[in-house]
Order: structure tokens, then C-alpha cells, then sequence
């Protein structure tokens, strides 16, 4: 059976964690601070451990507190989908399907398909949570999510499948005052001595292994001078002159003013999205979905044939 009061006090203990203040976390809670407190305190003996201590600075974590809290968050996570199928079934959903998927995903790939497939399927609640890449495939082990929209390379593993959606040319992002910026195309090994502002390999592994081993297939090792959670901050990063950063060629449409976008020479392709599940959780929802990005991205590749031909 489920212990409400339990819950509810990891989620105050959530909140006043993450606020670091009894003060705010009280007027994030609307209350008042003495039951939230209060309640902290009844937790504290529950536990059998301090979870917070106060000083001048504010509210820190004990580190008893520090230690369960990675657990509480993800337990208020699964508290909320659970909140979230519940309401879903009093209302007549037939079922929820819950999409990780990278940010860049969200803004081209998936959109079209979620409104083809809600059409289709009006009984069923599509949720979509944002992922790196590198949680992608733990998180279809331990069925936190039903499908995953990630930069990943095919996998040979007896539970995790993927399929490549999406893959692009390699371009440079630069300064436009750059000495190359004017070249139709850039040779890679052109580059050996450039800074560059690369994609964090914790972020996607498979994507970052794919970009240093393209320049060391010409010859060097990048000198990485930042790493950064996402393609568009290293553009931005390039507008600040920080250095170049190698990136999908789509991202031309994206560049600020004072970065361009050029393509290399060399015809270097790189997998900037694809769909993966786990063959050991049958589900219909998934399968049914699945064809629906895979149908969608096979008319793209052809458009895309069509254009470069």
C-alpha cells in the first residue's frame, strides 16, 4: 500500500532541497514555513537521520540528506507518472506513452509524428520527457520511459534496438571574420590548429566519439577548449570567438550574424538522431509509434536524396 503522508514528505523535502531556504520553499509550497518545517522534522525522526542544517548562508543538505536525495527525486518522478496514468484512466485514456527524447528531437522530429499519432490513437496520452543521449538506453532498461529520440549508433545488445531517424552532413561553424570564412567548403585537416568548441561526450557519447574520430581519421586531435551540453550553444559560443565547432550542416539556418555555417570537403555523415526501445518490454503503443518515426523519416532521407542529386 502506498504511504500519501510518506510521499508527501519526501516532496517537501524535494522542495526544500532544491530552494535550499525553509522560507522559500514554504511560498513555493503555498504555506506557511512552521507546518513545513514541522513536517521536515517528523521525517527527520521517521528516517532516524538530520536531513538539513541551517546556518546564516541558508539551508544545507546533511550528508544523509545529500545521499537520498538522487533517490526522493526520482521517486517524486515516478509518483507524478503515476498521478498522471491515474487521472488519464478516470478519464478513459486506454494508455500513456512516455517518449525521452534530446531537445533537438523535440523541435523538428517528433512534433509531426505526436500529432499524427494522437489523431490516430485518441485514447492514448503521449508524455514526453527530455533526456541527454547518454540516459537514454538506462532509462529504456529500467522502463522509465517506452521509446527514446537520442543521438545514438546502432547498438548490438540483446534488449536495447535502435534505428538512425535522422543523419546530416558535417559542417564548420566559424567567425565570419575568420580567414577561411570565405571558402565554398573547408578541408578538415585545415582545422589541426583551431580551437574547438566541442559537444560534451557525457551529454552523447556516440555523437562526440563520432566527431574526434572524424578528425582523427585526417590526421589530428582536436584541441578542445570547451565542452557544452547542446549544438546550439556551440554556435553561440563561435559568435563569442571562443573558437570553430564541427556541427550538422542544418544548423546554417540557426547561425547568428557573425558565425558561418560552411561544409567541409570531406562528405562526412553523422547520426544526429535516432529511435530505440527495449525488445524485452513487448508493447503495442511503442511498435505502432515506432513505424510512425521510421515511416516519416524514410520520406525525408528520399526528400533529402532528392535535393542534394
Amino acid at each position: 500500500m502506498i504511504n500519501f503522508r510518506l510521499m508527501r514528505h519526501l516532496w517537501l523535502f524535494l522542495v526544500v532541497a532544491e530552494e535550499q531556504h525553509f522560507g522559500r520553499a514554504a511560498k513555493r509550497l503555498g504555506m506557511s514555513q512552521p507546518p513545513v518545517t514541522e513536517q521536515i522534522q517528523i521525517l527527520e525522526a521517521s528516517l532516524k537521520v538530520k536531513l538539513f542544517e541551517r546556518s546564516s548562508r541558508g539551508t544545507q543538505l546533511t550528508a544523509a540528506g545529500a545521499a537520498i536525495l538522487p533517490v526522493v527525486r526520482k521517486l517524486v518522478e515516478h509518483m507524478q507518472q503515476l498521478e498522471l496514468a491515474v487521472r488519464e484512466a478516470a478519464a478513459g485514456q486506454i494508455g500513456v506513452l512516455t517518449i525521452g527524447a534530446i531537445s533537438s528531437s523535440m523541435l523538428d522530429v517528433l512534433p509531426p509524428v505526436i500529432d499524427g499519432f494522437r489523431k490516430s490513437h485518441p485514447g492514448v496520452t503521449v508524455a514526453v520527457k527530455e533526456i541527454d543521449s547518454v540516459d537514454a538506453v538506462s532509462s529504456l532498461r529500467t522502463g522509465e520511459i517506452d521509446l527514446a529520440l537520442a543521438r545514438l549508433q546502432v547498438i548490438g545488445d540483446d534488449e536495447i534496438a535502435t534505428e538512425p531517424l535522422k543523419e546530416d552532413r558535417l559542417a564548420v561553424a566559424m567567425p565570419k571574420d575568420h580567414p577561411s570564412a570565405g571558402l565554398p567548403r573547408i578541408r578538415l585537416a585545415t582545422l589541426a590548429a583551431e580551437n574547438f568548441i566541442m559537444f560534451a561526450r557525457e551529454v552523447s557519447p556516440d555523437y562526440f566519439d563520432s566527431l574526434t574520430a572524424a578528425c582523427r581519421a585526417n590526421d589530428f586531435t582536436p584541441r578542445i577548449v570547451h565542452l557544452v551540453r547542446s549544438v546550439a550553444s556551440q554556435v553561440a559560443f563561435v559568435g563569442c570567438g571562443q573558437g570553430v565547432a564541427l556541427v550538422p550542416a542544418s544548423m546554417r539556418k540557426l547561425a547568428a550574424e557573425n558565425v558561418v555555417i560552411k561544409p567541409l570537403k570531406e562528405n562526412v555523415k553523422v547520426i544526429t538522431a535516432a529511435v530505440a526501445w527495449n525488445r524485452k518490454r513487448p508493447n503495442v503503443l511503442v511498435d505502432e509509434f515506432k513505424e510512425a518515426l521510421l515511416g516519416r523519416s524514410a520520406v525525408a532521407r528520399k526528400a533529402a536524396r532528392a535535393a542534394e542529386a
